[in-house]
């Protein structure tokens, strides 16, 4: 058992595998304060292993993390968060997400991102971040859970734009409306079963599409087009 302190909750994670406290070693908490409890059975791995059956092979400690995430995102919509496959960096202190079906180049196109603005660049969660709303802003948090190429930071910073990627031959942005984005979004979202999680869920994302600039991202892999998405996103952004 250890805890971790992610998106300002302090979460006591109970483990049976040393696995997740490595992966989480920039975002231990030393203290009594505890807001919630993650843990999971040994039925729910063995479950997990099940859904995971495929040409990679995973250990028993990497499993026993998904599961473990899994009981966290399933309380959060409880306390105003929820979680969100995207990727999302942040530039100047203010963060943009891009969402996709996986495979599509949300990777790629950050790293288009890091070319044309250098240094000013960060990558707070490379696939699933923590969203809350606090006072009125949503803030975006980097998690330990964050994809192949381990890309995360212990920061967070409000959203300021969301996108959603397409593959194309030629780049172009286009802001996209709250009713365009609300099928796509939902499919990048984790849905509790139970009707009260699902509800708040439902409430937050409505929330989230209506307080923040949505786009669309036809994108190749060129240099342009994190040129011509940070224009656009940057200098459209609801200053919340």
């Amino acid at each position: 058992m250890f805890k971790i302190k992610i998106a300002e909750f302090v979460i006591e994670v109970h483990n049976r595998f040393d696995f997740i406290e490595k992966q989480c070693k920039d975002y231990i908490y030393v203290g009594d304060e505890c807001d919630m409890i993650a843990e999971c059975t040994l039925e729910q791995i063995e479950k997990e292993k099940t859904i995971l059956n495929n040409d990679t092979i995973y250990t028993d400690g990497y499993i026993e993390s998904v599961c473990l995430y899994r009981s966290i995102c399933l309380q959060l919509p409880k306390t105003d968060s929820f979680v969100m496959h995207a990727a999302v960096i942040g530039v100047d202190d203010k963060a943009y997400a891009f969402t996709a079906k996986s495979g599509t180049g949300k990777s790629t196109h950050i790293r288009q991102w890091k070319k044309h603005l250098g240094d000013r660049v960060y990558v707070i969660n490379g696939d699933k971040p923590i969203l809350r709303f606090i006072d009125g802003k949503l803030m975006v948090y980097g998690t330990p859970w964050c994809g192949k190429e381990g890309w995360n930071k212990n920061v967070s910073a409000q959203l300021h734009g969301l996108c959603f990627l397409e593959r194309a031959e030629n780049n172009s942005i286009v802001p996209i409306t709250p009713s365009e984005a609300a099928t796509p979004i939902m499919k990048q979202i984790l849905i509790p079963k139970d009707a009260e999680g699902a509800i708040k869920t439902f409430e937050l994302v409505d929330k989230m599409l209506k307080c923040t600039k949505l786009w669309k991202l036809g994108c190749n892999i060129s240099q342009e087009a994190g040129k011509i998405a940070y224009e656009a996103m940057s200098g459209g952004n609801n200053e919340n």
